[in-house]
């Protein structure tokens, strides 16, 4: 008998934790969730924004590896910082939903970067 409740009570907690990792949070939590990738997205974004502008007044009219790279990383940074915010906006989701919602930000994220090195090897 002992083993059997064992087993039991291990089975249940495996089903918690499997279960638990999709479960929805709430619309509340998703909102500040997201509203704090969205901010921090910006910032990334906008620091790169910054390297590539400060790069393209010293370079003037001449395209430089610098700037290439820069630009690259701005790319990488916009795909970043939505690929988090969809990942957010996916926990108000549960179970295979959310998965779904998951599995379609990460192949957009990979659609993105292959994007950026695509543009980066044509500077």
């Amino acid at each position: 008998m002992r083993h059997t409740n064992s087993y039991i009570s291990g089975l249940a907690a495996i089903l918690l934790l499997t279960t638990g990792c999709n479960r929805a949070e709430s619309p509340g939590e998703v909102r500040q969730d997201v509203a704090e990738a969205r901010q921090d997205g910006a910032e990334d974004v906008a620091e790169k924004q910054a390297d590539l502008a400060q790069d393209r007044a010293d370079a003037g009219d001449v395209m430089n590896e610098s700037i290439a790279e820069n630009r690259y990383e701005v790319l990488v940074a916009e795909a970043d910082a939505a690929h988090k915010v969809a990942l957010e906006q996916c926990e108000a989701l549960s179970g295979s939903a959310q998965e779904t919602c998951k599995d379609a930000a990460h192949a957009q994220y990979e659609s993105s970067k292959t994007e950026a090195d695509r543009v980066r090897g044509t500077m």
